[in-house]
């Protein structure tokens, strides 16, 4: 079984595909989306889903937004969003560091919110820049019929 996944930005649709599994972060935490997964309605907060298809694992950028699951379906809207091979390296880590400086010498409460997005933006771009093929997988507890408690058959 499959998930259908859909990522759209205001500007573009960022994935569109059938998928095995998505991590994404949560407003709580992240969460693991496996097929047949319960409704479920959800803010997403800025950070680095993992996205596992056709035997890989896949990363982007993702800057807030809402997901929803229902029926094998993972539609999300989000603020803005970029696939890993679409950030250069080099240009996220001196974001980095410029939004770590402007962060350090923001003065007053409305440049010191602004500066603390701008870091979480680049910290998010250079992270999912960085991530390898190899991610951890979703550990459930398994119950003695191979099913875990989430409803899910495990492949060990």
């Amino acid at each position: 079984m499959v998930l259908n996944l859909r990522v759209m930005a205001p500007n573009r649709t960022v994935w569109n595909s059938e998928v095995r599994e998505i991590v994404p972060s949560t407003s709580s935490g992240q969460i693991g989306v496996l097929p047949n997964h319960a409704p479920l309605l959800t803010a997403l907060d800025m950070g680095v889903p993992k996205v596992r298809h056709d035997g890989q694992w896949s990363a982007m950028a993702l800057m807030g937004g809402f997901a929803m699951v229902d029926s094998n379906q993972v539609t999300t809207s989000v603020n803005e969003a970029e696939r890993a091979t679409e950030i250069d390296p080099e240009e996220a880590r001196e974001a980095l560091q410029t939004a770590q400086a402007d962060a350090a010498q923001a003065e007053g409460r409305r440049k010191a919110i602004e500066a603390n997005l701008a870091f979480k933006r680049a910290k998010a771009r250079l992270e999912a820049s960085n991530t390898t093929q190899s991610f951890p997988l979703l550990v459930a507890p398994v119950r003695n019929d191979g099913k875990s408690m989430m409803g899910h058959t495990m492949i060990c």
